[in-house]
């Protein structure tokens, strides 16, 4: 049989079939995500746009879209794409095409992930429409502002945004480190703040 694991920098051996949360670190998440590409890397600028700051991204629009909703569901948040730190970003079409699979390895891996930091394998539904909602209001700035399609484009692609939500948010192209520290403290802050169960 074949190899279905990869190491991490951390040393860690992760089995894409059936991972276990002793093997996830955040520390290989947050380096995993600063270097895998949003939009296949079709993106405006001098950096790539990572999806570890498109995961702050929405963490951010989440908190803001939802004032006084717990660290816990914030964190959530911000691992809503971990899985990608091992798979990578595929865009939607790609993932339509490979079929089930590609869910079904992003499903056991985000259990994983959830089991690794205090969360629920599978996140209660009201939170996981609320997550999706503001990644969606994270693609729609995306697009807009780095992705080169127009408003008109967005808009039907992703449904125009509730303008306060957007207020004041702009894209930010990083170089990878700093992206990766980030994503990395705001980890440990929003664990800091959940409450001992």
């Amino acid at each position: 049989m074949s190899r279905a694991w990869q190491r991490m920098l951390s040393g860690r051996r992760l089995d894409l079939l059936d991972p276990t949360p002793m093997d996830i670190e955040v520390e290989d998440i947050a380096h995993g995500l600063a270097f895998v590409a949003r939009w296949n890397g079709q993106t405006r600028g001098d950096w790539p746009y990572s999806v570890a700051e498109h995961s702050l991204l929405v963490e951010q629009i989440f908190a803001r879209a939802h004032p006084g909703i717990g660290a816990r569901w914030q964190l959530a948040a911000l691992l809503h794409d971990a899985p990608e730190y091992v798979i990578g970003d595929m865009i939607s079409p790609v993932k339509a095409a490979i079929g089930p699979g590609y869910g079904e390895l992003d499903a056991r891996l985000t259990a994983a992930v959830h089991r690794r930091f205090g969360l629920p394998a599978t996140l209660p539904a009201a939170i996981k429409k609320a997550i999706k909602a503001a990644d969606t209001v994270s693609a729609w700035l995306e697009a807009v502002q780095i992705a080169g399609f127009s408003e008109a484009e967005a808009n039907r692609l992703f449904k125009k945004p509730d303008p306060v939500l957007l207020r004041g948010l702009s894209i930010r192209l990083r170089p990878p480190a700093e992206v990766r520290a980030d994503f990395t403290a705001r980890h440990r802050e929003l664990l800091a703040a959940i409450p001992a169960a």
